[in-house]
């Protein structure tokens, strides 16, 4: 805006404001105070210390000119004060409500993403619990691990995760004692004497009314918690013995795709190792199952191809371990140690 456009402007504003044009016409001057000018033209002109002083004063000057000019039209003593209050109001509630969309919507976007991500992961294929193996997940401390179990019960044969509910099921909680046990029993008769935990067998000598409440404790599990189904707790009666004697055709026929016995989660995945049966469908079905990385092994006795580490058919074909070198036999004791004492995979029998 030219000087001469604004001196028009000043002109036609009402008096109180004509205040900032005289400020915006004298801060244009300072501003384009140019080193080029003359020095007899720039000893002329206001020094800019003096230039603000005057500057600060019009603007307060101008400050009151409007609001008297304000108070004159609308008949409230210090309008323009509200009006700035008021103006200020109006725009912290529209940066507050931005502000809070934001939180929101980012708040919104992280859940989407953690939903996502939780669905996108696979859940672990059924497996079968021995009552030795539910019993580890009580929800205590890990001291080899550093940190705390899950917390794994049973309700009529069906294992639960409970670990979201470690407030209740964990140490200390009302109904730790439930935790890496079956305890349908007592839950269908609100008896916590422990006669009635690890009593599957029991669940068949309910009245109808504690069935009724063994169901709707199995309901509330299942869709309101709801707490993951892991498996099937296969108690110790219902075991193969582990002094049967098993042949070749016989663990080839229990390679995880076979027929589910009654009460298990999964068919049986039978595994020979130094004339040793075991079952690694209580646990190792992502390992040993379809799809696991290990698959080939089921069915087989794979004491060889286990000591040597080696994937070669004619080592998994060739079950002869009497040429092992002494660090292979070593590795293929470690495989039994960690099957017997780590993963606690049941004996199914004995190779003939």
């Amino acid at each position: 805006m030219s000087a001469a456009a604004a001196a028009a402007a000043a002109a036609r504003a009402p008096r109180g404001v004509r205040g900032c044009f005289r400020a915006w016409r004298l801060r244009h001057k300072f501003e384009n105070l140019s080193p080029q000018r003359s020095p007899a033209h720039r000893s002329s002109l206001v020094q800019p210390a003096k230039i603000g002083w005057a500057y600060k004063n019009i603007m307060l000057q101008a400050f009151a000119g409007a609001s008297a000019w304000l108070a004159e039209r609308t008949g409230v003593e210090g309008a323009l004060g509200y009006a700035v209050v008021v103006g200020l109001a109006i725009i912290g509630h529209f940066v507050m409500n931005h502000v809070d969309n934001q939180r929101y919507e980012a708040a919104a976007r992280e859940a989407e993403a953690k939903k996502a991500e939780e669905e996108a992961e696979e859940p672990e294929p059924p497996r079968n619990f021995t009552q030795t193996q539910l019993l580890h997940f009580d929800g205590t401390r890990d001291e080899r691990l550093g940190d705390d179990k899950p917390i794994y019960l049973s309700l009529n044969g069906t294992v639960f995760d409970c670990s979201k509910g470690r407030d209740f099921y964990g140490p200390g909680g009302p109904y730790a004692m439930f935790a890496g046990h079956e305890c349908g029993v007592s839950l269908a008769k609100m008896d916590f004497d422990k006669t009635y935990i690890d009593d599957l067998a029991g669940v068949a000598n309910l009245n109808f009314g504690e069935k009724n409440t063994l169901d709707e404790w199995i309901e509330k599990f299942t869709h309101f918690k709801p707490y993951p189904i892991l498996g099937r707790l296969v108690i110790d009666d219902m075991l193969p013995s582990s002094d049967r004697v098993l042949s070749q055709e016989d663990l080839a026929k229990n390679d995880g795709t076979g027929a589910i016995p009654d009460g298990y989660a999964t068919a049986p995945i039978y595994l020979g190792v130094v004339g040793k049966v075991f079952d690694v469908s209580f646990g190792g079905v992502g390992f040993y199952g379809a799809g696991g990385g290990y698959n080939r092994f089921a069915g087989k006795d794979a004491s060889r191809a286990l000591a040597k580490m080696s994937f070669d058919p004619a080592d998994t074909a060739d079950p002869d371990v009497s040429n092992l070198t002494e660090k292979e036999r070593k590795v293929l004791g470690d495989w039994v140690k960690t099957f017997e004492d780590k993963k606690n995979y049941p004996i199914a029998g004995r190779l003939e």
